[in-house]
């Protein structure tokens, strides 16, 4: 029998791995786990709740026993898949400027890893599937069958990220931008738990010159030859 095919795409903020990874899932019917928007959830559940964002054990209970629904993206997403805490939606309110600061600190926790990581790994189980993030290579599925490292220049990403946020009617400057990403990429790579770091049989893909649809098809050929070795 033909195992799953599991895809682990990790990168630096802003380098286009969800909205790659989503189009790849969808082009060859995988199922498609954000695993940053578990994060993000975990964020605003702690705010809700009045938690510090450095309280681990608090805020790994509160992930542990809440029920973090991933749906598909649609036309009032702004392509971005759809988040649901116990069956409410809170796809746009994770979304903004503010909540990619917030969060830094509690991905970076240890207690709330464990919890999602697990979570993520329970959701892989069951199918052929591509999973983003910081350590899924690495961390959540060093086993994957295609590891993919993308990767962009941090002007780049910045200009990214500002027309981003302009679509959502924020319009935040792009020299703050590129000084966030930098130090989003510092935090990222020294941080104590999972840290970003390539795996050795991860193949990086640079995404600078690329629109999202070229990058697309690159990964698409490498999937279709994953999926032969895997017969």
């Amino acid at each position: 029998m033909t195992e799953h095919l599991q895809i682990a795409i990790d990168g630096p903020a802003g380098a286009g791995k969800s909205t790659v990874a989503r189009k790849l899932a969808d082009k060859l019917g995988y199922l498609y786990i954000d695993t940053g928007a578990m994060y993000r959830a975990s964020t605003w559940l702690a705010l809700k709740h009045g938690l510090s964002l450095h309280d681990g054990p608090g805020i790994a209970a509160l992930a542990r026993r809440t029920e973090i629904l991933l749906a598909a993206a649609d036309e009032t997403s702004d392509g971005k898949i759809r988040v649901y805490v116990d069956g409410e939606e809170i796809t746009r309110d994770i979304r903004t400027q503010k909540m990619s600061e917030q969060v830094i600190p509690v991905a970076a926790l240890k207690e709330v890893r464990e919890v999602l990581v697990e979570k993520q790994k329970e959701l892989a189980r069951q199918g052929n599937a591509v999973l983003d993030g910081r350590d899924i290579g690495t961390v959540v599925l060093p086993k994957a069958g295609l590891k993919i490292f993308l990767t962009a220049s941090a002007e780049v990403r910045a200009g990214r990220r500002l027309k981003e946020l302009n679509a959502q009617g924020e319009n935040p400057d792009f020299e703050e931008l590129l000084a966030q990403i930098k130090d989003r990429d510092h935090k990222d790579r020294t941080r104590e738990v999972s840290p970003l770091t390539m795996a050795d049989d991860a193949i990086e893909v640079s995404t600078d010159n690329l629109s999202i649809d070229q990058v697309v098809d690159k990964l698409l050929v490498l999937a279709e030859g994953a999926k032969r070795s895997a017969v």
